[in-house]
């Protein structure tokens, strides 16, 4: 089995198989797949989705995101939970500004991972539940380049089946190799130097910002779990989840 997948039309998907968990065993090959945006796949790329035994798509992204899709009629089914809540133009000017400003890349992706986290419990719980209890075959989990949102429910999914904090950075800091060419292009039409990096500064996901997201988490919460039931996750569907990981 090969963790990285080649879906045409995708750039950044990965199985969380085989993956060991703490007290022995490994999590379960085609249980759960994190991918970038799913509606880039070509029939092909659909095909191989279908084929490697995806029956459910959790798709992270914004409503507005969702309307920019091209109409087609998917061969799965789609649960959609839009993971950073509504789209808030106020807010995303505050968050480049913080971008330009932000000395230590993967600091700022803690800080804003734990804001996300902290502020709205009930989407990542929602999230993970839908995971849990989907129809039986496998999962997708994807947002728009399957780095942020998708990689936080990944983290918790993970952190769930009892994959060790250190494995969960390292595939998380495994997109860096990734997204280039889908950050690229954006970046090349950025006005100026400063803003050209700040987009370039996206692409980066260093396994130190999930490492201590993770482990600040917990040390709030006591575990992934806790967590997750404090934001309305119940507990039927987090066992089911393990149960699908394991």
């Amino acid at each position: 089995m090969t963790r990285t997948l080649a879906w045409e039309g995708l750039l950044n998907v990965r199985d969380l198989g085989g993956h060991p968990t703490e007290g022995g065993g490994e999590t379960r090959w085609r249980a759960v797949v994190r991918a970038d945006n799913v509606r880039r796949l070509t029939d092909a790329g659909w095909q191989a989705l279908v084929d490697y035994g995806v029956r459910t798509v959790v798709d992270l992204r914004f409503h507005e995101e969702l309307a920019e899709d091209p109409p087609r009629e998917l061969p799965v089914d789609v649960v959609h939970v839009s993971l950073f809540g509504q789209l808030d133009p106020e807010y995303g000017e505050e968050l480049m500004e913080r971008e330009r400003r932000a000395p230590d890349w993967s600091a700022h992706l803690r800080d804003l991972y734990l804001e996300a986290l902290e502020g709205l419990p009930e989407n990542f719980a929602l999230a993970v539940a839908a995971v849990g209890d989907a129809v039986p075959g496998g999962v997708c989990v994807h947002c728009f380049a399957g780095k942020d949102r998708t990689g936080l429910v990944s983290a918790l999914v993970l952190r769930l089946a009892g994959v060790p904090i250190d494995v969960v950075a390292d595939d998380y800091a495994a997109s860096e190799a990734n997204i280039g060419r889908l950050i690229e292009p954006w970046a090349a039409k950025a006005p100026d130097e400063v803003e050209r990096d700040r987009r370039l500064r996206h692409a980066l996901t260093p396994s130190t910002a999930m490492h201590e997201t993770l482990t600040e988490l917990e040390r709030r919460h006591g575990s992934v779990r806790a967590y997750l039931e404090s934001g309305g996750a119940p507990r039927e569907s987090l066992e089911r989840l393990r149960e699908r990981l394991r």
